[in-house]
């Protein structure tokens, strides 16, 4: 058996237009902030004091074993409608380290997954980074590497922000590119930071583009917390990323989180209005139904109840971890966001 066969996933069916019956499997494709996903041991590197025992936080092992069984929570229901063995890629922001993302694999909801990691510290000043977890059933990495922002003079306070994570593998043997992102903030107010994030776009769309000459129809993710929503520069004019299908130039991007952002649907929640700075965006050749490969079928936000706060001042946003620097015991800030990828099982290959 081919090893691209090992990729085994929910087969499904269910009536296209013309109802013909097609059988397919699925893939689930998902990002999550993590929010501040720190161990309790100090890194003299960076500023992580208040993530230590005897820092203002009071963060010590009971704290960091309960979030990350919380988030463990999460990660086992996310994209389990369709397919029960969850996200294939989960691309990952706010964590200090590999120590951190090795914890979180190892928690007993989903060890059974047995997610990999692929991971480079960056010199953010909050030492904090992305990563991506990925399933090998689903997925094999053939190559990676981090790539750097250089911030504009005055966008921001910090010298430093996250690295973007590149990694290119195949996903049940077909060739993909996945961006993992975490842009610079909105700290010193929006139009002042907004040229960081403008010049972390550059640089993904600027790799995507190094690839498309030598890949042309590559099939490409760009996902993370943009810090900007889907109508913001950085992603309508500089990714020049599409809330249309039928908008998308060849070799172009769909972003299908647009409408649901102009409908007032959002991942986190800031002074009572919402944004979607979680985003999962995706390259042109995802959009074609007839083909042999994966194809784009559904974009959701995983916001179950119990994702959601039920008192206090932050009542109906997403369930912090931090009240202040008060442990709220919540998931995170933001809620995860997710697409479902089908792929039509042919009458060759319907035999495994």
């Amino acid at each position: 058996m081919k090893k691209a066969l090992i990729v085994f996933s929910l087969l499904i069916s269910f009536y296209l237009v013309s109802a013909q019956k097609k059988e397919y499997k699925s893939a689930v494709i998902a990002f999550y902030n993590l929010e501040n996903l720190y161990d309790t041991v100090n890194n003299t590197l960076t500023n992580d004091e208040e993530f230590l025992p005897a820092g203002d936080r009071n963060y010590g092992t009971e704290i960091y074993l309960n979030k990350l069984n919380k988030l463990a929570k999460v990660i086992s229901e996310i994209g389990t409608g369709l397919n029960p063995d969850g996200p294939a890629l989960l691309g990952v922001a706010e964590v200090e380290n590999d120590t951190v993302l090795k914890d979180l694999i190892r928690q007993p909801l989903i060890a059974k997954r047995n997610y990999q990691i692929v991971h480079y510290d960056s010199r953010d000043i909050r030492g904090v980074d992305v990563g991506l977890l990925y399933n090998p059933k689903y997925f094999t990495v053939e190559a990676s590497d981090k790539l750097f922002v250089q911030l504009p003079g005055g966008s921001k306070d910090a010298y430093f922000t996250r690295d973007i994570l590149w990694v290119k593998g195949k996903l049940d043997g077909e060739t993909i590119h996945i961006y993992v992102n975490h842009w610079p903030s909105r700290s010193g107010g929006e139009a002042r930071s907004a040229p960081a994030r403008n010049a972390a776009a550059t640089v993904c769309k600027k790799h995507m583009d190094s690839i498309a000459k030598k890949e042309p129809g590559a099939k490409v993710i760009i996902m993370g917390d943009l810090n900007d929503d889907p109508i913001n520069e950085s992603v309508a004019v500089i990714l020049n990323a599409r809330g249309k299908e039928k908008d998308v130039p060849r070799n172009g991007l769909f972003n299908p989180w647009t409408d649901l952002y102009k409908k007032g649907i959002g991942t986190l929640a800031y002074q009572d209005a919402w944004g979607l700075f979680d985003q999962i965006i995706i390259s042109q050749p995802w959009l074609n139904r007839n083909q042999n490969g994966f194809f784009f079928y559904q974009q959701h936000i995983f916001n179950k109840e119990y994702l959601v706060e039920n008192q206090g001042r932050y009542k109906g946003y997403p369930m912090r971890t931090w009240d202040g620097l008060t442990y709220r015991g919540g998931y995170s800030d933001h809620f995860p966001t997710y697409i479902y990828l089908l792929k039509e099982i042919r009458s060759a290959a319907k035999s495994f």
